[in-house]
């Protein structure tokens, strides 16, 4: 979640929009108990329904966060039945938007690049929708305000604008390890590109998808790096910190600044993240011509792309459809029951879009071996995270504010400091109907720093509480008049609502409000798709690529084609040009 926190394992970009289609499943009209008619299946969040149509499909999956969707709607593309059960009445898991008072606001997800991308190299999520038929329009920016110790700056993307940045800002010295970083990893970009993660599947069939149909590229790649883009090549699954020592970068400017960048991105800083995460990252963001793109109608619009591309291929969601547990017969995961007591049938396949801590919490604690859940248990958490989402009149606040803004108090404490990082944004700026004619919405967080431990066990009712929440919102409060200016009054907004990591583990279901697994990269890895329980899969950022949107939505479309034939997910690469 946050800030779009995009990872990218492997080749993320974001968005690419092209589609030649296969021929589109017949709607389904159902009828519930309450005699409520569903076009495609998916209910009014009013309805109080426990699935549209019959109780069973190929595969159910559990949750709509990014990588549900994915997952539901390529199985959908790939012609199988699927259901997608939804505790919450709203769609979209960590990446849903919602609306009071005419203020429409994102939960998470508010930084995206490459929505303009094509082709093979386009992000999983790009891969994704074009396999739907579905786009996302979009409004495209260059840089975001920066508040750092050293002083505040613009901060441009782009290959020399960020340069003199750093002259005013840093040093000189800075200057030349900033050229011999992108020197020594822009070329190394070629091998963390080189294949589509759209044919990445979880079974041998591997070896067709991506493997054989690839290759050339993969050579070429390599080729065309040389002696030295090649060594550096072997390190891409390797702590980018590595990368770092061996230039031998020194300047605690860029030092800080890589860390920011990493843990805006995955949650780590950059002696826990993949080095291909931040080399894509570093070609997709520092490349002549680079653009950065906000969804027009928030992070919602991209939900609903997923939902559209979905039910135009006869899937179903429900909402406010809680799963209870994962129902295991003979060994095997044969459907969920809901909370309502309903049984629900999957012939084929569970898919989990829950965390890994909560999808174990929904087995039955016998058919599951010790060894797997001593490793769920032993997976460390990020923490969680504080919200503050605030509806207010744009008068006296600057026309040229910019939509994103990034606050660091303290270098020393580290970016991974709990009240040290806050973000900004304020979609308005780009997106104007999100919010009531001459008003703006906006959405500051603390990213994924907010120990749990001081909340457990507190009643949400509770003076504690309320006390609690005004001391730990107000570090975002002064972060927001800062960016703001003397125009803004925290008084005068019409909608304040502060969020804490009980507000996570109650609306998102997360355990522990956790932003998802600290892995770091060189000590461990993400689990695969599959679990020990036949018929099981997982997706989310509890699986392999990890954490963040082009990540989870990778999650999702490699249980999906694990799912299907090799010549069907051939079919597919084929029929979206990849």
């Amino acid at each position: 979640m946050a800030l779009g926190i995009l990872p990218c394992t492997l080749k993320f970009k974001l968005f690419s929009f092209h589609f030649k289609s296969l021929p589109a499943r017949k709607p389904i009209l159902a009828r519930n108990s309450n005699g409520l008619e569903l076009s495609n299946g998916y209910a009014s969040s009013k309805a109080k329904i426990d699935f549209p149509g019959k109780p069973e499909a190929d595969v159910v999956v559990i949750g709509s966060g990014i990588a549900g969707l994915c997952c539901a709607g390529l199985l959908a593309r790939y012609q199988q039945d699927v259901l997608v059960l939804e505790s919450h009445d709203l769609p979209g898991g960590a990446a849903h938007s919602f609306e009071i008072k005419g203020y429409k606001f994102d939960s998470g997800p508010s930084l995206f690049s490459g929505f303009q991308s094509r082709g093979p190299q386009a992000n999983p999520l790009a891969q994704v929708l074009d396999s739907l038929g579905e786009t996302v329009p979009c409004a495209t920016y260059d840089s975001w305000m920066v508040y750092i110790p050293e002083g505040e700056f613009l901060s441009r993307i782009g290959p020399t604008e960020f340069l003199k940045d750093l002259e005013k800002h840093a040093s000189l010295d800075a200057v030349k390890e900033w050229k011999k970083l992108l020197d020594a990893v822009l070329p190394m970009s070629a091998a963390a590109m080189a294949l589509p993660p759209l044919s990445i599947r979880g079974d041998w069939g591997i070896l067709s998808t991506a493997a054989a149909r690839y290759a050339p590229s993969l050579v070429k790649s390599f080729m065309q790096m040389g002696p030295q883009g090649a060594l550096g090549a072997t390190k891409l699954l390797r702590p980018f910190s590595e990368i770092m020592d061996s230039l031998e970068l020194k300047d605690p400017f860029i030092r800080n600044w890589m860390d920011l960048l990493c843990f805006l991105l995955a949650g780590v800083k950059s002696n826990g993240i993949l080095s291909a995460e931040m080399i894509y990252m570093l070609a997709e963001w520092y490349k002549p011509g680079c653009k950065l793109e906000y969804p027009l109608n928030g992070s919602g619009a991209v939900v609903d792309a997923l939902i559209r591309g979905l039910q135009k291929f006869g899937g179903r969601i429900a909402l406010r459809s809680h799963v209870e547990n994962i129902v295991v017969e003979n060994g095997r995961a044969v459907g969920v029951k809901l909370r309502s007591g309903q049984f629900i049938r999957a012939k084929k396949a569970v898919v989990s879009n829950a965390s890994m801590w909560d999808t174990l919490d929904l087995l039955p604690k016998e058919v599951v071996p010790k060894s797997y859940q001593d490793r769920i248990k032993m997976t460390p958490q990020c923490e969680s995270f504080m919200h503050l989402h605030l509806g207010f009149d744009a008068e006296g606040i600057p026309g040229d504010l910019g939509i994103h803004h990034i606050v660091v108090n303290d270098w020393k404490r580290g970016v991974d400091a709990d009240q040290n990082v806050v973000l900004i944004s304020v979609p308005t700026m780009l997106s104007p109907d999100l919010a009531p004619l001459g008003k703006h919405v906006l959405h500051a967080y603390t990213p994924g720093t907010e120990p749990f431990g001081l909340w457990e066990g507190l009643d949400r009712r509770s003076s504690e509480y309320k006390r609690l929440k005004a001391e730990r919102s107000e570090v975002m409060w002064r972060a927001v008049e800062r960016a703001l200016g003397p125009g803004f009054r925290r008084e005068k907004c019409e909608v304040k609502l502060v969020g804490t990591p009980l507000t996570h583990q109650r609306f998102l279901r997360r355990n522990r409000g956790t932003y998802g697994p600290a892995i770091q990269a060189g000590k461990d890895s993400f689990p695969g798709q599959s679990t020990p329980i036949p018929q099981l899969f997982c997706c989310g950022d509890s699986t392999f690529p990890g954490i963040g949107v082009p990540a989870v939505a990778a999650s999702g479309a490699i249980v999906a084609n694990s799912l299907v034939s090799v010549s069907q997910h051939s079919q597919l690469l084929d029929a979206i040009g990849i």
